[in-house]
């Protein structure tokens, strides 16, 4: 029986080039593709893949919202995503939003093979890069619900949380979430008020602290 996958990422090369990889299995099906989260929620509903590979960084509606959504509107739908990034806190929200499977770009063919095959069939997958003995901690703690101010975050808010701390300016902020930048700071004050922040330099120690600045 083949797997239907639906591929999402707003780099239209890479979304080729991954749906040119797939289609090289002879039991997997690309139903289609999209460039953002809005499309890509519009199509998933529509047509139901058995399996979303899905770049964790899109525009618009991201990546951590788009996964949350995807389960809602299609349960049956099992996520990948794919990654840059291989600290904890990208790992546990990934699979916290409903992803089973976390595969990072650096990994070659046969993982993200390995990956797809592992979420059709339901079961949680992660990149080896990411240590073995982290496995089981990543899943203890994305399956236990969350307690600390940082989750009462919404998703705006920690996506710009994510960039100003990966040293991106309120303008490159509003550029790459496709916002406004009087909206980027008001989404920085509220996250840092919510986390008890008073400053820039405290937001980049809370980050290091959550292993979210890189």
């Amino acid at each position: 029986m083949a797997i239907i996958l639906f591929v999402a990422g707003d780099h239209r090369i890479v979304r080729q080039g991954l749906c040119a990889l797939l289609r090289t299995e002879p039991d997997f099906r690309v139903a289609g593709e999209a460039a953002d989260g809005s499309e890509t929620l519009r199509r998933v509903e529509r047509l139901r893949p058995d399996v979303l590979v899905m770049d964790l960084m899109m525009p618009g509606l991201g990546g951590l919202e788009t996964a949350r959504q995807v389960v809602r509107l299609s349960p049956r739908t099992r996520i990948v995503v794919l990654s840059m990034h291989s600290n904890e806190a990208y790992v546990v929200e990934s699979l916290r939003a409903g992803a089973v499977a976390y595969v990072l770009k650096e990994s070659g063919a046969d993982e993200l093979i390995r990956a797809v095959r592992e979420a059709a069939a339901g079961r949680r997958f992660l990149s080896p890069a990411i240590s073995q003995e982290s496995l089981e901690v990543y899943m203890r703690k994305a399956d236990k619900p969350a307690r600390d101010p940082y989750e009462t975050l919404t998703v705006r808010e920690r996506e710009v949380f994510h960039l100003t701390a990966e040293g991106q300016s309120g303008v490159v902020v509003a550029e790459r979430l496709f916002i406004s930048p009087r909206t980027v700071e008001s989404h920085r004050a509220n996250l840092m008020r919510k986390l008890g922040l008073r400053n820039h330099k405290e937001l980049i120690r809370y980050a290091a602290k959550r292993g979210i600045f890189l």
